[in-house]
């Protein structure tokens, strides 16, 4: 060959080699721990600089590259990262995280073998109640009474569930179709292996606010106690430009940008005009995209005119 190759070692990352195969328990009997994983920050870099070699000698410019992509929204360098997980989580849990299709799966296999024996339970303080305002959110608890009651009744549904399907079992009906009526809250296992650039995006969502307990508690231990590890580098920038970013549409803009002007009939007319707000006199509605308009007015200490 022409060019003689540097050569390289693959890549080895202390703070997570430190916690292979180490579950962190999430929820009532679920679990999460790293199996492997492929690249680092280093290897973005590389990936980047189109190098088999180290990149640059100096960190920060490494960390600016990083903070360089993320922001522009380069996402190929961060496909060359990847991590595979070991999680046991509901399954009810699972069909909202299945809705990722940027993974490779292998899940448990209740036709080949019995149902995991251990199903998700609730606190008499966890039941949540259903949002007004929001069809698929919560809001609020029930009172610790009637969470007690509905606690016990769980027990009951999950124990009287399982002696359904042992007894099934013990009678010789093919495991595909005993499991049919085993509740949603049984815990099955899952091998998920997916690249950083992916596993951000399924943590833009999961780790929101807006996301659904259960899942959010699983997403959180994977971003601040796994990604963290792995590619700090690329979490910091995650953090400043992703997760703590404020996006402002065309409207958003030109909305504040009349505010800041000092005309706050020209910010109206412009939310009147996109259907927003309605005309003068005309009772006020709820409106989904201006109340998100009104919580970045006032993460940015800027007060609205309506």
């Amino acid at each position: 060959m022409d060019q003689k190759l540097e050569s390289i070692t693959r890549a080895s990352v202390p703070a997570i080699d430190e916690i292979l195969g180490r579950p962190w328990p999430v929820l009532s009997e679920g679990f999460i721990r790293v199996i492997d994983y492929m690249g680092s920050d280093q290897a973005i870099v590389q990936a980047a600089r189109i190098s088999y070699g180290k990149g640059t000698k100096q960190v920060q410019q490494d960390s600016g590259l990083i903070r360089y992509l993320l922001r522009n929204r380069h996402t190929s360098p961060f496909e060359m990262c990847e991590l595979k997980l070991h999680i046991r989580v509901p399954m009810d849990c699972w069909r909202q995280w299945i809705r990722h299709r940027t993974a490779s799966v292998n899940e448990y296999s209740t036709r080949y073998s019995e149902a995991i024996s251990i199903a998700d339970t609730t606190q008499p303080d966890e039941w949540r109640l259903q949002s007004g305002l929001n069809k698929q959110g919560s809001d609020g608890c029930l009172d610790a009474e009637t969470g007690a009651r509905l606690s016990l009744r769980e027990t009951e549904h999950l124990a009287a569930g399982r002696a359904l399907y042992e007894e099934r079992v013990e009678l010789g009906v093919a495991r595909e179709q005993a499991r049919k009526d085993l509740p949603l809250s049984t815990y099955t296992e899952v091998y998920w292996k997916i690249d950083l650039h992916n596993l951000l995006h399924f943590l833009a969502l999961r780790m929101d606010h807006h996301a659904q307990l259960e899942i959010r508690a699983y997403a959180d231990i994977i971003g601040n106690e796994i990604v963290a590890r792995w590619c700090p580098h690329t979490w910091e920038a995650y953090q400043d430009y992703r997760a703590n970013a404020l996006p402002l549409s065309s409207i958003d803009v030109a909305v504040f940008s009349a505010i800041g002007r000092g005309d706050d009939k020209g910010a109206i007319d412009l939310l009147v005009e996109r259907g927003m707000l309605p005309p003068a006199g005309e009772p006020v509605k709820r409106n989904r995209e201006r109340i998100e308009l009104e919580e970045k007015a006032r993460r940015l200490g800027i007060k609205v005119p309506w």
